[in-house]
């Protein structure tokens, strides 16, 4: 599918004291979509169309991502400025609630969300991102802080942002089609598309920036997160992820009083790309059902 859709709109609201960028298709209630990193809105580009069917979908750049601000200050990517960045969208947008859909970086902000604002999360979807309990407990872990290499390597400066865009961003491309499963979940356009998007000014520095306060920020805050969580939430999680082990999906139930699970077998840490259609089921599953 090609960036261009002439039945996506382009838009930017104010929230929280920067600009926002944001792509949207549909009608109805809000289904609210949080990328990862090193991604931005198009990340979502199969699910777009299919709920813009039922739902006003609006595909988010977080800040610092694509279109969006990018502030230059390292503080201005703490958990707490992120979470406030979705309730100033939410409100910002004229409701009171939404479906929150996250994966990765966008998931950890959607936990994070769901436990600060819980009034204005109808329903959670996270992808391929554990519970913030089961995160924490997983760095202690020494198989998942091999995996979790990344995070330490990101808190060097000035290093991180160099290796990003050496080779012509040769990093995000390998990120993207070295984990996939199936090495035809990315075209050339794709990976031009992601290079774009991390080749505008500020950008790199922003990336990283969230892995910078996650000791302090996102870890921190989230000590506080151990209560049950009474949302509806949906997990879909891709089996293979190199980044994050499955093991630390394990036991969710215990934060999550009403949970569905659904993992999804030869895919990567980039499932809503890899196995568009599957997930796009798993979710449908889900919002159908009304319990």
């Amino acid at each position: 599918m090609s960036v261009l859709n002439s039945s996506w709109q382009h838009d930017f609201i104010m929230s929280n004291g920067i600009q926002l960028h944001y792509v949207t298709q549909g009608e109805g209630k809000l289904m609210l979509m949080l990328h990862g990193f090193p991604e931005f809105w198009y990340s979502w580009r199969h699910q777009i169309p299919e709920f813009a069917k039922d739902y006003k979908v609006v595909a988010l750049d977080l800040r610092g991502y694509n279109e969006s601000d990018k502030p230059q200050a390292l503080e201005a990517y703490n958990i707490k400025e992120l979470r406030q960045d979705i309730e100033g969208v939410i409100t910002g947008l004229g409701y009171e609630n939404c479906i929150l859909v996250g994966h990765d970086w966008g998931g950890a902000i959607a936990w994070n969300f769901a436990y600060n604002y819980p009034q204005m999360v109808e329903r959670l979807i996270v992808l391929n991102i554990p519970h913030p309990a089961k995160l924490i407990e997983g760095l202690r872990m020494p198989q998942q802080l091999l995996k979790s290499w990344y995070i330490f390597f990101f808190q060097l400066p000035f290093f991180p942002e160099w290796s990003l865009q050496a080779n012509d961003y040769q990093f995000i491309a390998e990120a993207l089609q070295g984990m996939a499963i199936d090495k035809n979940t990315f075209n050339q356009a794709d990976i031009e598309a992601y290079k774009d998007a991390a080749a505008k000014r500020g950008a790199l520095t922003a990336m990283v920036n969230y892995y910078r306060n996650i000791f302090q920020g996102l870890l921190q805050d989230s000590r506080n997160e151990i209560e049950e969580l009474e949302i509806p939430t949906l997990m879909i999680w891709g089996e293979n992820d190199a980044a994050l082990s499955k093991e630390l999906t394990y036991e969710t139930v215990k934060y999550v009083r009403n949970l569905t699970i659904k993992y999804i077998s030869n895919c990567s840490h980039w499932v809503q790309q890899e196995q568009p259609q599957l997930v796009n089921q798993y979710m449908r599953e889900f919002l159908e059902n009304e319990s």
